[in-house]
């Protein structure tokens, strides 16, 4: 961890809180993953959506007073299913998260917007390589690209079912991963099928990490609500694991979106048996 950053240790499962406010001020807004450190883990975790208020989202994806704002795209992903015991477990770790008293630092979701992202797709205002498909021109209109991407997916031959489990969480919401290996190889092989369908590879393709957003970062946490912020998140990781083992989700879908607090589903890809 480079100078100036403050780190919590979590056991195994949780997270590790990194703090600095030099970055903040410094921020690039490069979203891109660090590697892993010595201990095989991410001293800064980008995965779960670049959690610096500097990171490029703060007053363009969602504004200081926590609203969030017009941000037009698609992407592919697996809702929670409605009802289920699952559901009921995400909803009550968020609320966990909204009861810190620290909350006031982060703008929340809806909560009808649970999801974990099995592929991304674009953003209507970063219409540059990489993050456009290659052979789509620049200038599509995200409705015309929606319907691309639906045309495309139409020949699309879905991969198995895989089951989810949640691994740690950060004060942006959760970690995740397939439950076997075999989970994990069956989500790469479907993210890896779908970028060459699509034509769109983004930078972090290989090493994405699978996650469930509750809120995004307005304002750093103090250091000294660090502690009580990494208590919370371990007793939710416990909570989350008893409760829902596995996690019950629908399957992937392309969705449409014109800001982060709901994704309509246009196109269901059923896993084959």
């Amino acid at each position: 961890m480079g100078a100036g950053h403050k780190r919590v240790r979590a056991p195994k499962g949780g997270v590790v809180i990194a703090v600095s406010h030099a970055a903040a001020r410094g921020a690039t807004g490069n979203c891109e993953q660090e590697p892993l450190d010595e201990r095989g883990d991410r001293p800064h975790d980008p995965s779960l959506l670049c959690p610096e208020p500097a990171a490029g989202y703060l007053g363009r994806r969602y504004s200081e007073d926590g609203l969030f704002q017009s941000e037009r795209g698609n992407t592919i992903v697996c809702h929670p299913v409605a009802g289920s015991a699952t559901e009921a477990a995400l909803l009550a770790a968020r609320q966990r998260f909204l009861n810190m008293p620290d909350a006031h630092k982060f703008a929340f979701t809806a909560p009808e917007s649970l999801h974990m992202t099995l592929f991304e797709g674009v953003l209507d205002r970063n219409r540059a390589l990489p993050f456009w498909p290659h052979d789509v021109a620049i200038d599509t209109p995200l409705e015309r690209m929606t319907e691309i991407f639906q045309a495309r997916l139409a020949g699309f031959e879905p991969g198995p079912r895989f089951a989810v489990e949640v691994t740690g969480a950060a004060p942006i919401g959760l970690r995740l991963q397939g439950a076997t290996a075999e989970d994990r190889y069956a989500m790469a092989d479907w993210r890896n099928r779908l970028s060459e369908l699509l034509g769109l590879r983004q930078p972090n393709h290989d090493h994405y990490e699978f996650h469930s957003t509750f809120a995004y970062p307005i304002a750093w946490l103090d250091d000294q609500a660090l502690p009580d912020w990494q208590a919370m998140l371990d007793a939710v990781v416990t909570d989350l694991r008893a409760a829902a083992p596995v996690l019950e989700l629908r399957a992937p879908a392309l969705c449409v979106f014109e800001d982060m607090n709901w994704f309509e589903e246009v196109l269901v890809l059923e896993p084959r048996a």
